[in-house]
């Protein structure tokens, strides 16, 4: 699913975007860089963080410091891990340790070294990572906790910071879940590739499979569509499996639609009261499919369509 099909990105689809002008760009561009300034100066974890999802130079070394003012943080070894695979240079591996030692069932620990080891060619290592992620439990990107925490550390420095931009809690909460989705949410395409090659009755194919299932329990619907993914290339095209996973993937993407419509007020001051209703969901369920399921109930919706 694209990042404008996931729910979460339904905020962005009410407004205009944050960068759809070269003024409101260089406006967004200054208010990042004092955001990052204020953030910084402060300190603890969650500022630290937010200062280094918004840093596109130094937000490696920013997460680190954060993972490591709260070492037993699942959402703060991820921002950590993601952000280090993400810049040029940075050497992964040992976030990748830290994030397995304190997320030991988080399959998505293994994710960016199976990129190299894909991306090299070394099919022994891709099938030891394979088997690594077998054994975890559910696949978790964190990207609902970490808007949230992003929110409320903006939140805090809202004063010290210029009121054009960014300024309501509607925006803040567009803004922090476009760039939690972006900088959180990771590739899948190296498992697939990895998983497409797995012949039938092998070990790989097993694994893969047992990962797919995985997946399907994922903090984010574009995770429970990678794991559908992979399962569908393992079991025959006209199969019963083929066509529970096809209409599983056309339920998620009706919900996500759905919610997406009943998700955009038009009204400034119902967009302000519906942001802090979406938030306080966030909060509680941490999953974006339960977020979609949440906003059906609140319309009086049904699950399914009808």
């Amino acid at each position: 699913m694209t990042l404008r099909g996931c729910l979460l990105c339904a905020l962005l689809l009410a407004q205009p975007a944050l960068a759809s002008s070269s003024v409101h760009g260089a406006r967004l561009r200054d208010w990042k860089i004092a955001a990052i300034a204020v953030l910084s100066a402060r300190g603890d974890a969650n500022s630290l963080a937010t200062a280094a999802m918004l840093s596109t130079a130094g937000g490696a070394e920013l997460a680190a410091r954060a993972s490591a003012l709260v070492p037993d943080s699942a959402p703060l070894a991820w921002v950590n891990l993601r952000l280090c695979a993400l810049t040029m240079g940075c050497d992964f591996r040992d976030a990748a340790t830290s994030m397995r030692w304190v997320d030991a069932d988080n399959p998505a620990a293994w994710l960016p070294t199976l990129d190299v080891a894909q991306h090299d060619h070394d099919s022994i290592e891709v099938e030891r990572i394979l088997f690594d992620m077998a054994q975890g439990k559910r696949v978790k990107v964190y990207a609902v906790p970490v808007a949230v925490l992003m929110f409320d550390a903006l939140q805090a420095v809202s004063a010290s910071l210029p009121r054009d931009v960014v300024g309501n809690d509607a925006s803040r909460l567009e803004f922090v879940i476009d760039i939690a989705q972006s900088r959180l949410l990771p590739s899948f395409a190296a498992l697939e590739d990895a998983c497409r090659d797995a012949g039938p009755g092998t070990e790989r194919r097993e694994a893969c499979l047992r990962i797919a299932h995985k997946l399907q329990r994922s903090d984010m619907i574009a995770g429970e569509l990678a794991g559908i993914a992979i399962e569908k290339h393992a079991v025959a095209p006209d199969s019963h499996e083929a066509h529970a996973l096809a209409e599983r993937r056309r339920l998620l993407e009706w919900q996500s639609a759905t919610a997406a419509r009943f998700d955009a007020p038009l009204l400034p001051w119902v967009r302000t009261r519906h942001a802090r209703w979406h938030l306080d969901r966030m909060r509680a369920l941490q999953r974006e499919q339960d977020v979609v399921l949440a906003i059906l109930r609140e319309e009086g919706s049904a699950a399914a369509p009808r």
